[in-house]
């Protein structure tokens, strides 16, 4: 599991750990953590150039101490200090290191630049003189190395509503933090490189699901199973006006753990999804879960049946599409909506820009208003419970963005319901193998919804194998 902290969170761990060592030992660690992995970035340390924007926290004394340990292995070392607090001990060792202290202008010559300005108890935004000295580095494409976080991001939220750094690599200490994992800002934040400095943590608010992850709880059949004990999920999808909706959901689906799948809709739809896939039950019958919603246009609703399946509380519900706008607006608990930010935009009636600002906090307001499980689709995926814990899923492919992407998602995340998976657990493993089965489908170029459930099987496989 990937975790990410809260400042609140790290500042106490900090606080804890520093109370038990020596003055300076955890700056020390991180400090040589920081140095190492600049060296390995710029692939090599002896005759290297490299700048540090220095602001007046301890995020500029990292930076010094690093970059004192980077001169002693033959770096030129410059400091640009960008506050008259800079850290005084840090700047001492820099420069008995044969550092020195520079200016802006000598940032277009350098090989990295390294983003000591703020830290995770900066605000938003950058002053103009860093913004200055950033931003020369940008005109010139030098690459910047950030430390702990991307300077002017807002820590706790994943949000950047004022200018910030766009780092080549983030090295973080002691923990992931919100913003490593959640967009917009972690899209500024490069490849993130964690140095572990001891720090003992609580829970983590958010997380991400690895693969072990994945793996621990994915339902595997064993010998005493039958198609009925794997899961039998209920799926209305589809329409006459999209009818292939419905194929695309039933196939992602099938890729799943469920034992088997019961279809309703139309018949013309029906048939269609029997063509593709015969084993499939056409009816309603005893179910473990139900997606709804793929396909479903408000013409083509079933009011009745829609209310009915969704509005019962003794099995679990995914609510995809066409479905979200129909829940009725009194109904809570006991489902999975899974929008993209047009579609929650469309459910709370806020602008989209201002979702995909702010993701992780509408994900959250929209699990305890109406306390469902949230997954909301993008580039970096947000499940968010009710309680405010969330999993995030960095790992999407652009390729995703294609149409019937969206079914593929409900349909297995039906199958994993039915498969006995919780619904929080259940929405971030399916945007987890989603995703993989993405990049699978992806690696000779473009791909269709088709496609990538056509990988889930082969994704699945590598993942317990």
């Amino acid at each position: 599991m990937r975790r990410a902290h809260t400042v609140e969170q790290v500042r106490a761990a900090e606080a804890d750990l520093m109370a038990q060592l020596p003055d300076g030992t955890l700056m020390q660690r991180a400090a040589n953590g920081l140095a190492v992995a600049i060296s390995n970035f710029l692939g090599g340390t002896y005759g290297a150039r490299v700048v540090l924007l220095i602001g007046s926290g301890d995020n500029g004394g990292d930076a010094l101490y690093a970059g004192a340990r980077l001169a002693r292995r033959g770096a030129q070392v410059i400091a640009v200090l960008l506050s008259d607090h800079a850290h005084k001990e840090g700047l001492t060792a820099l420069q008995t290191a044969g550092g020195r202290v520079g200016a802006p202008d000598d940032i277009p010559t350098a090989d990295v630049v390294v983003d000591g300005i703020v830290g995770i108890g900066g605000r938003p935004g950058l002053r103009p003189e860093a913004l200055a000295a950033v931003t020369l580095a940008a005109d010139h494409h030098i690459p910047i190395v950030a430390v702990d976080i991307p300077s002017g991001v807002d820590v706790d939220s994943g949000e950047t509503p004022e200018t910030h750094v766009h780092a080549a690599l983030t090295v973080t200490f002691g923990t992931h933090k919100i913003c490593h994992l959640v967009d917009p800002a972690a899209s500024a934040c490069g490849p993130v490189h964690l140095v572990d400095i001891g720090l003992e943590l609580p829970e983590a608010p958010v997380q991400s699901l690895q693969s072990h992850d994945v793996r621990a709880l994915y339902p595997i059949p064993d010998t005493h199973s039958d198609k009925y004990s794997r899961g039998v999920l209920g799926l209305i999808a589809g329409s006459t006006q999209y009818p292939g909706a419905a194929v695309i959901a039933t196939t992602g689906a099938l890729a799943g753990p469920l034992g088997m799948l019961r279809y309703v809709g139309p018949d013309a739809v029906a048939n269609a999804v029997l063509a593709v896939h015969p084993e499939v039950v056409v009816g309603e019958g005893r179910v473990q879960a139900w997606a709804v919603g793929s396909g479903l246009s408000s013409e083509a609703l079933d009011r009745d049946l829609f209310d009915r399946v969704t509005q019962q509380q003794d099995v679990p519900v995914v609510v995809d599409a066409g479905g979200i706008a129909a829940l009725n607006p009194a109904h809570t608990g006991y489902v999975v909506v899974t929008p993209h930010a047009g579609e929650l935009s469309t459910l709370i009636d806020v602008p989209r820009e201002e979702i995909e600002a702010r993701r992780l906090h509408y994900a959250r307001y929209v699990a305890e208003d109406r306390q469902f499980v949230v997954l909301l689709k993008g580039a970096t995926t947000v499940v968010a419970a009710p309680d405010g814990s969330a999993y995030v899923n960095p790992i999407a492919t652009p390729w995703l963005a294609t149409a019937g992407s969206g079914d593929v998602l409900a349909g297995l995340l039906g199958s994993l319901l039915a498969g006995g998976v919780p619904e929080f657990e259940a929405a971030a493993v399916a945007a987890y193998l989603h995703a993989a089965a993405g990049q699978l489908a992806a690696t000779d170029g473009p791909v269709t919804a088709m496609k990538v459930a056509a990988a889930l099987p082969e994704v699945t496989r590598q993942l317990l194998a």
